[in-house]
């Protein structure tokens, strides 16, 4: 019989405390799946988290909940730990599992998928972390219970991070659809300086687009409604961005992170985060003209949909979304600086014959 794997991706945001707990939750997700193996995969940054974990699994087999009949059941199921490098590219899952199997982090295409071919060619399950810790909850209280939070295409409770200029960032467990001034008033202890003080909030994560005050202040917190927002719900992580933060100086940073971050596999997303990086340090400038904006635009596009992952989608979003609610402040920064909108950009250096 052919090993079944479960592979659960701890590695972008810290471990819970009650480590010992989630290992349960994980050997209820294998046995529901038919899996035997389960490999934890946490960034290699995560030193202390890591350690833990390891202890607690050592403590797990000693206790008989993990290895051959665990806990008692008749079923093998074994825990591995695997640490990896910090590549953001390895939160892929085909990328993962490369890693995990000493190879380059670099997506697979698809098909075949991980279900058929995964983990040394065995069929493989990657569970999010949110996804195993809640399902035991589920099943002790029935899917009636949690379809009772949220709305129509939108059950359920979510972790929803909080950072940026809020007085009180957190990590909260709330439902979904809550409107998004609600949360994060409710637990961030709302915007410094104000609501009104609000600039921009960027919904889910670094790969989503941006959403401007106006928006943020009716827009609830799920799927479909910040897809009609012309954004996404992604991770659940709100950056908050008051009046005093530089939009444009913040996206910059965001391609710049992508652009580190590319494997390089596909050419849309390496040269497209390059061309973006670039194009973005002269917007921070100012050393641009009105022409670029739909240059940059239209690599963007360019981006989407073309390569093997969704990394490139990631890097393009953000740029549609600073311009979508921004382009006359990047007008007004270009004319503040003194470039005339209407002249052709000039070379920056040139090369000696």
């Amino acid at each position: 019989m052919q090993t079944k794997v479960n592979l659960v991706p701890a590695r972008i945001g810290k471990l819970c405390v009650m480590i010992h707990i989630h290992l349960l939750k994980g050997v209820i997700a294998g046995k529901a799946m038919g899996a035997n193996v389960a490999y934890i995969y946490i960034r290699g940054e995560f030193y202390n988290e890591a350690s833990n974990m390891q202890l607690a699994i050592k403590e797990a087999y000693e206790a008989g909940f993990l290895g051959k009949n665990a806990c008692g059941t008749g079923f093998n199921f074994d825990v591995y730990m695997h640490r990896g490098a910090g590549a953001y590219i390895c939160g892929e899952e085909t990328a993962l599992i490369e890693s995990i199997e000493g190879k380059q982090g670099k997506p697979r295409l698809k098909p075949p998928f991980p279900a058929d071919i995964g983990l040394f060619g065995c069929p493989t399950t990657v569970t999010n972390v949110e996804t195993v810790a809640v399902s035991p909850t589920i099943c002790r209280r029935g899917g009636d219970w949690f379809a009772s939070f949220g709305r129509e295409r939108n059950r359920g409770t979510k972790l929803f991070n909080i950072s940026g200029h809020v007085n009180n960032p957190c990590t909260v467990e709330e439902e979904m659809s809550i409107p998004m001034r609600d949360l994060i008033e409710r637990h961030a202890g709302g915007v410094i300086g104000g609501w009104d003080n609000l600039l921009a909030v960027i919904p889910g994560g670094s790969s989503t687009p941006l959403l401007p005050k106006d928006i943020c202040s009716t827009v609830l917190m799920d799927f479909d409604a910040l897809v009609q927002a012309n954004s996404g719900l992604g991770t659940a992580a709100l950056i908050v961005m008051n009046r005093s933060a530089d939009v444009v100086n913040c996206i910059s940073r965001l391609i710049k992170f992508y652009e580190h971050e590319s494997c390089g596999q596909c050419t849309p997303c390496r040269e497209g985060c390059r061309w973006m990086g670039q194009i973005m340090s002269r917007f921070v400038k100012g050393n641009a003209n009105k022409s670029e904006i739909d240059m940059i635009w239209e690599i963007s596009k360019q981006m989407e949909g073309r390569t093997i992952c969704a990394l490139a989608d990631g890097a393009a979003w953000p740029v549609q979304g600073l311009i979508r609610h921004f382009r006359p402040e990047l007008e007004a920064r270009f004319a503040k600086h003194g470039i005339e909108l209407h002249e052709p950009l000039k070379a920056e250096s040139s090369i000696p014959c």
